[in-house]
């Protein structure tokens, strides 16, 4: 069989790392090329997304949320009713069973928000292998809560206190790690970034989002939707929800990033607005760099979102003109976290908001015969506390 060991998405993608690591990809890329079609495999992966995760996850027409904007009807794609309140289990399920056929004992992991840490955590527990993330210590303390759950499921969660202290250092600690224990350890990449296989490896596994959305909203109206509204971070929910409507040409693929407190200050995770092409955490893609092309640091009320670089399919996308990306800001995305929450009795993730955010903004310029679908990628609860300072409430 021969295995792809450095795929691009036109300049975007690739392998940008020591030989050892390449070694490792190669092992992982062999592994996931010789059971994404093998039949044992992708039923014992569809077992657990229905009777462990609890798939498929509904296609909600948010009656009072559309009426309230006028214009286009508007559904959620309800990621947040997933097992442990995100879509990250999707990709988790995938690679820890990949890993599990590869005889790895151990699995790491990096988190921003913490549901993917959670969601490895939990899969890790499942299937009794040893489990560390890490995190950057600063998103330790936004989310202490998933911190809590990490532990709880028997994961070592390590604080990383480099750099930013964020998403961005996570991923480096995470890496360095797996280099030093590439003979007995797994890395369960959350979002669709890295060198390859993993941007592949996430988007199959998460394109479960749209292969239910798409048959979803043709049994509920007939047709396709005028477009998919999704938060792009490193972008494993929007890939995921754009997947199988990437050749629907008259779907628009729309992605939310975070303006933080503006584009035009330095506290922005608005890559796709503000980054330029470069290459890091080992692929070439858009980044937030300074003139000397450093990484520069991102900031975004959302611990998940708050990442400096992008998947290199969605900087393809980008440049293609196939997919649009907007920047919401902080202020938006609490502004869309606390409607939804008012109009439908669903708390969405701060993640969330940004893509409900830019709905909000667009939805009353389409017409009534307009559909638009938004993909709720996780549940808010981790985030109330977060929300409540933000809005000067002393809980």
């Amino acid at each position: 069989m021969t295995v792809t060991t450095n795929m691009f998405y036109g300049e975007f993608g690739g392998q940008y790392v020591p030989k050892q690591v390449k070694d490792a990809l190669t092992e992982v890329a062999t592994a996931y090329e010789r059971y994404r079609q093998d039949p044992d495999f992708l039923a014992e992966l569809q077992g657990l997304l229905a009777d462990y995760s609890g798939r498929q996850t509904p296609l909600y027409y948010a009656e009072s949320l559309s009426n309230y904007l006028g214009g286009a009807k508007v559904y959620l794609k309800r990621e947040d009713l997933n097992h442990l309140g995100a879509h990250k289990l999707n990709n988790v399920l995938g690679q820890i069973l990949l890993a599990k056929r590869m005889g790895k004992k151990r699995i790491i992991a990096e988190t921003g928000a913490g549901q993917h840490g959670v969601a490895t955590a939990a899969a890790a527990a499942r299937f009794g292998l040893e489990c560390e993330i890490f995190m950057g210590e600063l998103d330790c303390q936004r989310q202490k809560l998933n911190v809590f759950r990490m532990t709880l499921l028997g994961a070592k969660v390590h604080p990383v206190k480099t750099g930013t202290r964020t998403l961005k250092d996570a991923v480096d600690a995470a890496f360095a790690d797996f280099a030093a224990n590439l003979a007995d350890t797994f890395y369960i990449v959350g979002s669709a970034v890295g060198p390859y296989p993993y941007p592949k490896m996430v988007k199959d596994f998460q394109s479960v989002i749209s292969k239910e959305a798409r048959a979803q909203i043709l049994a509920k109206e007939g047709r396709l939707p005028t477009a998919v509204i999704a938060c792009v971070g490193g972008g494993s929910n929007a890939i995921g929800s754009f997947a199988e409507f990437i050749d629907d040409q008259a779907v628009r693929l729309i992605g939310a990033e975070a303006a933080g407190k503006g584009v035009d200050t330095p506290d922005n995770a608005a890559t796709m607005t503000n980054g330029r092409v470069g290459i890091s955490d080992g692929m070439k893609t858009y980044v937030l760099m300074d003139d000397d092309d450093q990484v520069l640091p991102a900031y975004s009320i959302s611990a998940g979102l708050d990442y400096p670089g992008v998947g290199p399919e969605h900087a393809f996308l980008k440049d293609a003109k196939r997919a649009e990306y907007y920047a919401v800001t902080d202020a938006e995305a609490v502004a869309a976290f606390q409607l939804l929450s008012k109009t439908e009795g669903i708390i969405p993730a701060l993640e969330s908001s940004h893509a409900l955010a830019q709905a909000i903004k667009m939805v009353p310029q389409l017409g009534k015969d307009d559909l638009v679908i938004v993909t709720v990628s996780g549940r808010g609860d981790k985030d109330v506390n977060q929300v409540a300072a933000y809005l000067g409430i002393d809980l």
